[in-house]
């Protein structure tokens, strides 16, 4: 075992998951409403996805990786459509009646917020871009041939990830005792409209895509040249 190899992939899911996007924002606004546990597990769900597409990059699977590429636009409504339920779903919560710092959930709640996160970032497999671009900038794209070395970097990878994960619940819990209900409801406000606005972009991305490619077909089914871009 090359302990160098794990603390590669260490870093590697430790930047990728790091930048602020949806998950983020639903990470802080379920650690403020139902404590550090609910935006760990939320936080968990992502990093398994990103261990997925970083298993994916590591062990070479191009048949998959081709697949989720080839799939990216309707994916990509998936994902923009789940956003807007997400989004509006929380900025109608209303925060519980318990004070912040006493309210509990459930192992049902647990899974909800362990699987949303989770599908909602398997709807992004350009993801699998970043990974396998971060691997070939590194020197590691030969992991595919070395199952044990693949194994080994996508564990580094899946903590990394959720080290990240657990820094930001366990900072945003510091908190949490201090948020009143009508903090939180504005929490809610702010944070629905920041994930429906995740959403609207995703969808404006995949009408681009989606009239990119339909015109193109217009085209060439009218028999006239295609334009390049």
């Amino acid at each position: 075992m090359e302990p160098g190899l794990f603390l590669r992939g260490l870093l590697i899911g430790f930047s990728i998951a790091a930048p602020v996007g949806p998950i983020g924002v639903l990470c802080i606004r379920r650690t403020l409403a139902n404590g550090r546990l609910a935006g760990l597990v939320s936080g968990l769900g992502a990093a398994t996805a990103d261990a997925f597409y970083g298993s994916v990059a590591a062990f070479g699977l191009t048949l998959v990786s081709d697949f989720l590429v080839s799939q990216q636009t309707w994916l990509r409504l998936g994902g923009g459509l789940f956003l807007l339920y997400l989004g509006v779903k929380t900025f109608l919560a209303q925060p519980a009646a318990e004070p912040a710092g006493t309210v509990k959930v459930g192992r049902a709640g647990l899974w909800g917020a362990y699987l949303s996160t989770l599908l909602l970032t398997l709807t992004n497999p350009l993801t699998i871009l970043s990974f396998a671009a971060i691997f070939a900038g590194l020197g590691l794209a030969e992991t595919g041939g070395n199952p044990l070395s693949a194994g080994i970097l996508v564990l580094g990878m899946f903590c990394g990830s959720a080290a990240w994960w657990l820094l930001l619940s366990a900072g945003v819990s510091l908190f949490r005792r201090r948020v009143t209900p009508a903090a939180l409801r504005w929490i809610n406000r702010i944070a629905g409209l920041v994930i429906i606005g995740f959403g609207i972009a995703a969808l404006i991305m995949y009408l681009v895509i989606f009239i990119a490619t339909f015109g193109y077909l217009v085209i060439v089914g009218l028999g006239v040249p295609a334009l390049e871009v």
